[in-house]
């Protein structure tokens, strides 16, 4: 067996512990069912919900999963149209794609957590977005932390070109081309692009039926911030110092200057995948502020 043979097996045997400290619930709203991932069974705090980017899946928190969930109740959905859920229904051409995702996602979360209940929520990338514009549309959020959150409507600062893994001839250059979007978009330190990173990336690529990257550029995440800064939901933004879908500093400064309860956070040496990345130093980021 090779080296990178003996590091995926590692990389597929750490995907499948995690994965075996949760629950799998699969609950159906209007006839989408919705794959959601319960981790721990703490009852002192609101259960926290963290939503994925996209091209993603559940394992976008792979390791902040188990730090997370410490003491208390931690859910990870594949959100509609990702990894083991059912697709959204289709919309008109030129309509928000979105509504339907998180009629779905709502849906299903009520059914397991109850309507109304308090939650916790984050959201990473397109999935920051996402949570925003669900925390306005569900309420009952008591804190609410971003992660390299799309929708914000600033300039990209991409050097680097990302390729279209689907169009590959074999699956060679379908890794080759995998590997090239993991260097240019999510990661930084290339000691970062391990075996998990690729395997975690590669299986949620493979799983993604849902358009995110609109969705993203679209903006709206500033109209959501000040709505829940209105209803007085405490927030975190937190970026990488290296994520190439924003310019960190003055993009973290001028969303927390702009309205109120909100706290900033640059990751130092980290990309757009910051939690993954740096899981220690977010995870702690995230403990605190959410304790």
């Amino acid at each position: 067996m090779t080296q990178g043979e003996t590091e995926a097996r590692a990389a597929t045997a750490q995907i499948a512990r995690i994965d075996a400290l949760s629950t799998h619930h699969d609950p159906v709203h209007e006839g989408v069912r919705v794959r959601w991932r319960r981790f721990g069974t703490g009852t002192a705090q609101p259960p926290l919900v963290l939503l994925h980017g996209g091209h993603g899946s559940w394992m976008h928190w792979l390791r902040n999963a188990e730090a997370l969930s410490a003491g208390r109740t931690l859910w990870l959905p594949d959100m509609p149209g990702f990894n083991e859920s059912d697709a959204p229904p289709r919309v008109a051409p030129g309509e928000d794609t979105l509504p339907p995702l998180l009629a779905a996602l709502g849906g299903t979360l009520d059914q397991l957590v109850g309507a109304g209940t308090p939650i916790d929520l984050g959201g990473f990338s397109f999935g920051g977005l996402t949570a925003a514009r669900f925390a306005v549309q569900r309420g009952a959020v008591r804190r609410f932390a971003l992660v390299g959150s799309g929708g914000h409507g600033t300039m990209r600062r991409m050097t680097a070109q990302m390729i279209n893994w689907r169009a590959a001839p074999d699956r060679e250059a379908e890794r080759a081309a995998l590997l090239n979007n993991l260097a240019a978009l999510m990661l930084h330190d290339k000691a970062a692009i391990d075996a998990l990173a690729f395997e975690i990336h590669d299986i949620s690529c493979h799983g993604t039926r849902f358009r995110s990257k609109e969705v993203s550029q679209s903006g709206g995440l500033r109209q959501a911030l000040d709505v829940l800064g209105a209803r007085g939901v405490a927030t975190l933004l937190l970026w990488g110092e290296f994520d190439v879908t924003a310019d960190p500093r003055p993009l973290v400064a001028q969303l927390v200057a702009e309205g109120p309860g909100r706290e900033g956070t640059v990751v130092d040496g980290a990309g757009h995948w910051a939690q993954y990345e740096r899981a220690d130093e977010v995870n702690a980021r995230l403990l605190r502020f959410f304790s």
